[in-house]
């Protein structure tokens, strides 16, 4: 009788498996657009986890333009010309968005908004996204805010006078530091020097605006501006006497930021950090704004192929397959955008440092996730 069940129960086993193994080999009708690189996504979307058409998307495709905050004026990250037209690293994120969305990276109206304002502002719907704020456990896990990457590593810093010859931040003590009240760096600032003596502490002294702080420290007010290393580089590049002034960097600080949107959607998140997650990709790759459509003809590499010709990932954030493409061709790779905003040539002369890619000769921390 064992014997007999023995023979029942492996009989049906094998019959399971065989139901098993050919429903895994059942074909799949994918639908993509023709592109240079044939290869389809290795993982297929599992039934009911198809696309969704989230109230962010629908409501910029009715609207015809992206919304975005931004600094209120930070020259380098997102500042006006004489004409009125911005410019910056920042706005350059919100032009990229565009062109992976609408296809025209001209399609975005910019709104400039104070620091104590700009997540405010994006919960109540007034913005699609910020441009680029600090990442911190409260604000991604308390605010309903979803940071969909890292596109600029900060650090805390100080704007002083070369003469001061400040070496680090213990320098400091006894001296009185200017500081914008109600910000992540006030917080930092504070914790920084919590666990110091009475003697080795500095006077802040806090203000209710980073433009008033900045005043208080051209005026002489104090002899420190306290800040994101950021803003002290584009605060430093407006002084009269930029060249005599140094901006010294805690060592111990770390502030990864990043483009923010609403908790609530998810599809958009997704948009949003691929959007920056491509452009990181393209300076990976080689790929360029003047080499991108030779690269899309004959890609190097079959991620590159993924990337320009969308070989079926369009569909999955419901773009065109072409929305990357479109990103680098307008806009640029991550390289461009830093360089032609931040880079030793402007004003503000910021090398890549800890925004250098991973792989780069002297790596950084920048990266994104691979494109397959």
């Amino acid at each position: 009788m064992r014997l007999k069940a023995a023979i029942v129960w492996t009989g049906l086993l094998l019959t399971v498996f065989a139901v098993a193994g050919g429903c895994a080999r059942k074909p799949q009708t994918v639908v993509q657009e023709a592109s240079a690189s044939k290869a389809a996504p290795e993982v297929a979307a599992a039934p009911g986890a198809a696309p969704i058409d989230g109230p962010t998307l629908k409501a910029v495709r009715a609207r015809g333009r992206i919304t975005c905050g931004v600094a209120e004026v930070q020259p380098g990250y997102a500042s006006r010309d004489v004409l009125g037209q911005w410019h910056g690293f920042d706005v350059d994120i919100c032009r990229a968005i565009a062109a992976a969305v609408l296809g025209d990276a001209r399609l975005v109206r910019i709104e400039p908004l104070d620091a104590k304002a700009r997540f405010n502002a994006l919960q109540a719907g007034q913005v699609d996204l910020v441009a680029r704020g600090g990442w911190t456990y409260s604000r991604d896990a308390g605010l309903g805010l979803n940071f969909v990457g890292v596109s600029y590593y900060d650090a805390q810093g100080f704007l002083a006078a070369k003469s001061l010859k400040l070496k680090a931040p213990a320098d400091l003590a006894g001296r009185k530091v200017c500081v914008q009240t109600g910000t992540a760096n006030a917080q930092a600032l504070s914790e920084r020097f919590d666990a110091a003596p009475k003697s080795g502490k500095p006077t802040i002294l806090v203000f209710d605006t980073e433009a008033e702080a900045l005043d208080s420290y051209r005026k002489g007010a104090c002899q420190a501006l306290s800040g994101f290393v950021s803003a002290l580089a584009s605060q430093r590049a407006g002084l009269r006497d930029p060249d005599k002034q140094a901006i010294l960097t805690d060592p111990a600080s770390i502030e990864p930021a990043g483009p923010v949107v609403r908790q609530t959607d998810g599809q958009w998140a997704d948009i949003v950090g691929w959007t920056l997650n491509a452009m990181i990709l393209a300076e990976e790759f080689g790929v360029t704004s003047r080499s991108v459509a030779s690269d899309l003809s004959k890609p190097a590499r079959p991620e590159i192929g993924h990337l320009l010709a969308g070989d079926g990932y369009g569909q999955m954030l419901l773009l065109h397959e072409d929305w990357a493409f479109q990103v680098i061709r307008q806009v640029g790779a991550y390289d461009e955008v830093f360089a032609r905003n931040l880079g030793p040539a402007t004003a503000l002369k910021i090398d890549r440092g800890q925004n250098a890619l991973w792989s780069a000769q002297a790596p950084g921390l920048l990266f994104a996730p691979p494109m397959r």
